[in-house]
């Protein structure tokens, strides 16, 4: 038995089929039903012509549509393509062009930009829509739930444990970029990281996953976990999902298609859910503010079956941490550091347990590597990148000369390189810098965007904040904030820039500070540099 994403699930669907596998709104599905609902999209995949290799673009919101749609590539050998709902008409066009997908699951209010560039995609063989108001725009498109209904479930098949596994990424640095995985690599890896959340031992063979499973889920261990962050990025879809269904979890999406965080904490305790994944600061402090508010108004969240609360992708602060834990006592706080080139280590925190931002515990296959190609000595303040052994990807799909870049052997062990700067500390832990591609210089000196957006956080009345370089003909580049403020708060420049000189040294603090009504993030909280830039820029020329 093949270590097989699809080839996993289906045997775990065999050994419980009864028990529910995913929760949107009112609609549930039993693993028997998810693995059948996936095998009729699948077969449809199947009847349209495309085959092993075939990408497979899911054009969506978060749902059962999403998961469904998701497993049935893996079930027929194809490869899933995460795409932004949030993209427009030419950066749909050139992820979808750029990936020669040749189907598409979009939901339908999505079906204009659909219908926009279809003409312009010759390779694309089938277009499914998920009906949430105004179906009907992409003429050619077959209704999702139709298709279930109609068509045969593909029959199961032997799949290889080298099949490509593709996440695009968001392309904060560039152009998006579908990095690649084996999928027998990214299952092992996978199971490593969400076994030891049952209490157990990643399994060796494939087949001895769904009876070990069986066990815990009869013993009453089951998780059921709750992506609040999009499924199209990978904190949500691995995070949130695919790791915790090769433990046999129970996947509840929600509604909401922005962050609510009061549908957050209703969901988690209508369900009963024991994991939660969200992106950092900007998720957990509208969550916090959830908590004290139901708390005053007499009608607390009962939150006692929820056991661990995961985050990646920013940076999420000891102070953010501490409130959640003064709030939520017996839960466990998992902050992972990694990127969808890789992992690189995690900080965990708990109440007793004294929290901190950006200082993690390094994974046995990271480095800090300078640019000579020497490891970063523990203690001794040099600065280095980061490199993530272990789950190497393969590559970058079509881009060979970004991939030799990325991806590099040292010494005989192969690394990925996503960009991230940082410290080993004297006890060996990773202090995470930032993103070498965001370095200010300023005035000769190299500043981390990140730990200045840290310090203007931690300015009483500041909500968030993002800091970017503006040139300047004195420092070259000046640091500047673009901060939103907390309701009823009022913050002036002044106290902003006195307080990260509290904190930091005086060259650090921002020449400028911009008041927003909301910090430039995209949907999965990660910051969105080019966005504020561009408002601070407009901001300070008027």
């Amino acid at each position: 038995m093949e270590f097989h994403f699809a080839t996993i699930w289906e045997s775990l669907a065999d050994s419980f089929a009864d028990h529910t596998a995913v929760v949107h709104g009112d609609r549930r599905f039993t693993w028997s039903q998810y693995d059948d609902r996936a095998a009729r999209i699948a077969g449809a995949y199947d009847a349209a012509g495309l085959r092993p290799d075939s990408k497979i673009g899911l054009f969506m919101y978060n749902g059962n549509e999403y998961l469904e749609a998701h497993y049935a590539a893996f079930k027929m050998r194809g490869v899933p393509i995460n795409v932004n709902y949030r993209y427009m008409d030419e950066e749909l066009w050139y992820l979808l062009d750029n990936s020669d997908a040749e189907a598409l699951v979009f939901h339908s209010s999505l079906g204009d930009r659909v219908e926009r560039v279809r003409a312009r995609l010759p390779q694309l063989k089938l277009l499914i829509e998920v009906d949430d108001g105004m179906a009907g725009q992409v003429a050619p498109a077959q209704a999702y739930e139709e298709v279930v209904a109609a068509q045969q479930p593909m029959p199961r098949i032997t799949r290889d444990e080298n099949d490509i596994y593709m996440l695009y990424t968001g392309g904060t640095t560039g152009m998006p970029k579908g990095v690649m995985y084996d999928m027998g690599g990214l299952t092992r890896a996978f199971a490593s990281l969400g076994f030891p959340l049952l209490g157990l031992t990643p399994p060796t063979e494939a087949a001895n996953l769904a009876p070990m499973v069986r066990d815990v889920v009869e013993a009453g261990g089951r998780l059921i976990s709750m992506p609040c962050a999009p499924l199209m990025h990978g904190t949500g879809v691995w995070l949130g999902a695919m790791i915790p269904q090769l433990g046999g979890a129970q996947v509840v999406t929600l509604q909401s298609r922005s962050l609510d965080p009061d549908e957050v904490l209703r969901t988690a305790q209508n369900e009963a859910v024991t994991n939660m994944t969200i992106v950092g600061d900007a998720f957990a402090k509208p969550i916090i503010r959830a908590l004290d508010a139901a708390a005053a108004a007499g009608t607390p969240y009962d939150l006692s079956q929820l056991k661990m609360i995961i985050s990646s992708g920013v940076m999420w602060t000891a102070e953010v941490k501490e409130q959640l834990l003064e709030r939520i006592e017996h839960v466990i706080l998992l902050d992972a550091i990694g990127s969808s080139e890789g992992s690189m280590g995690n900080n965990i925190s708990m109440k007793g347990v004294p929290p901190s931002t950006a200082k993690f515990t390094q994974n046995p296959t990271t480095k800090v590597f300078k640019d000579d190609g020497s490891e970063v000595t523990p203690g001794s303040d040099e600065v280095g990148m980061v490199a993530a052994g272990g789950m190497v990807p393969l590559g970058y799909f079509k881009d060979e000369a970004k991939s030799a870049r990325t991806f590099r052997t040292i010494d005989g062990v192969r690394y990925s390189f996503p960009g991230d700067m940082a410290m080993v500390g004297a006890d060996g832990s990773l202090i995470l810098l930032g993103r070498g591609s965001q370095v200010i210089n300023s005035g000769g000196e190299k500043i981390f965007p990140e730990e200045v957006e840290e310090a203007v956080k931690r300015v009483a009345g500041v909500q968030d904040c993002l800091v970017v370089g503006l040139d300047d003909e004195k420092f070259g580049q000046a640091v500047t904030a673009v901060a939103s403020l907390a309701p009823g708060a009022s913050v002036t420049e002044a106290e902003v820039i006195a307080g990260v000189k509290r904190d930091l040294a005086a060259y650090k603090a921002p020449k400028r500070v911009v008041f927003v009504p909301e910090v430039p993030r995209a949907p999965n909280g990660k910051a969105d540099y080019t966005t504020t830039k561009q408002l601070a820029t407009t901001a300070l020329a008027e």
